[in-house]
Parts: structure tokens; sequence; C-alpha cells
């Protein structure tokens, strides 16, 4: 099976713990395609229709329904969670969850920043 960066597939996510994301969901393919062609996990960020318009959610449409991208709950899983390829997004759904995925880690990097020159 071919998995490539921002392919959508319905993946098991069970078990969970917590406030994790819960049971069998589609979910967007984060990981490059490097990464997913040789190693056997790959890294997903799952999709919801029930959420909060969070800074770290991309929303979008997807199977006719408002949906979200939930970036804060990204997950490293095993290739043997794919349950099948729903769809590749378009270059809109791409390029949206591209710069939201960057905005955070330049967020993330100034956070760190600030931390250390306070210490």
């Amino acid at each position: 099976m071919v998995i490539r960066q921002y392919d959508v597939f319905l993946v098991s996510l069970d078990p969970t713990i917590g406030h994790e994301i819960k049971k069998s969901r589609p979910c967007v393919i984060i990981s490059p395609n490097e990464m997913n062609q040789y190693i056997s996990t790959i890294i997903i960020a799952p999709m919801t229709t029930q959420t909060h318009a969070y800074p770290s959610r991309v929303s979008l449409e997807f199977a006719g329904k408002n949906g979200w991208v939930v970036l804060d709950q990204l997950r490293t899983v095993d290739k043997k969670r794919l349950l099948k390829k729903l769809v590749a997004f378009s270059i809109r759904p791409k390029a949206s969850l591209r710069g939201s995925l960057i905005a955070e880690a330049i967020s993330d990097a100034r956070t760190e920043i600030a931390s250390l020159r306070s210490q």
C-alpha cells in the first residue's frame, strides 16, 4: 500500500488513555513521504466534527461534513492501524495544513527560546 503525505486514511486509534481521540476515524498523514516509504510507523493527525475553533485545529470540509484536523493530537502509529485509504487532499487543504504546522513549529520555537532566556 502506498502512503503519501496528506492522504486521508481510516485509522484505528484504540486503545487510548485520558483525553486522546478515540475509535476508528479519518486521519491525515502528516509524516513525509520518505518516512512513509521506509519505516513502519507514520505520523497522523486525527480528524473530527466535534470541536471548538482552537488555533491548533484546521477547519475543512470532508465527505460532505464540516470538521477539523486536530493538530494538537498528532500521533505516531504503526501502519498496521491503517484500515483503508479514504482520499488524498487537494491543494487547498494541503496548504492550510502546511501553514498551520509551520505556524505551530514557529510558535513552539519562540516559546522555548523565551523560556531559555528567562533562566
